[in-house]
């Protein structure tokens, strides 16, 4: 016969197996939560309301993590809300973090950047940000 402490028929079996199914969940969960995430912008050319004195030649923006370049889109406007980017937004094949778009010789004035992109995981995000040309 089995020594009592080892018998895993007592009241304490139970006991035990429940701490270890909540480490297995908590570790499952923890492995699952990135791949859900979604991508966020983590700096930018020109940075987020910044005063430049010549104008930028491309708006360049780094992501988090990965994106799609299919579904992502990057576009300028200025104060009177009409697209001034040269409309060639793309993702960077080397690095899937960049996205950018070519900028003509713009004039001084206020600028809107907005993008809208989706993360390797299908995720969309979007967003904008301003600059300014002195």
């Amino acid at each position: 016969m089995t020594p009592r402490a080892l018998r895993t028929d007592t009241w304490l079996g139970p006991i035990l197996l429940v701490p270890m199914q909540l480490v297995v969940i908590v570790a499952l969960l923890a492995v699952a939560a990135p791949a859900s995430a979604h991508v966020f912008p983590d700096h930018s050319e020109p940075r987020v309301s910044h005063v430049l004195d010549a104008p930028p030649p491309a708006v360049r923006v780094w992501f988090d993590g990965a994106i799609e370049p299919v579904f992502s889109t990057l576009r300028v406007e200025d104060a009177g809300k009409r697209r001034v980017d040269r409309d060639d937004a793309r993702v960077d094949p080397t690095d899937r973090t960049l996205l950018e778009v070519s900028l003509p010789s713009l004039p001084p004035g206020r600028y809107q950047v907005f993008w809208s992109v989706v993360a390797r995981d299908g995720h969309r995000t979007e967003g904008s940000f301003p600059f300014r040309v002195k």
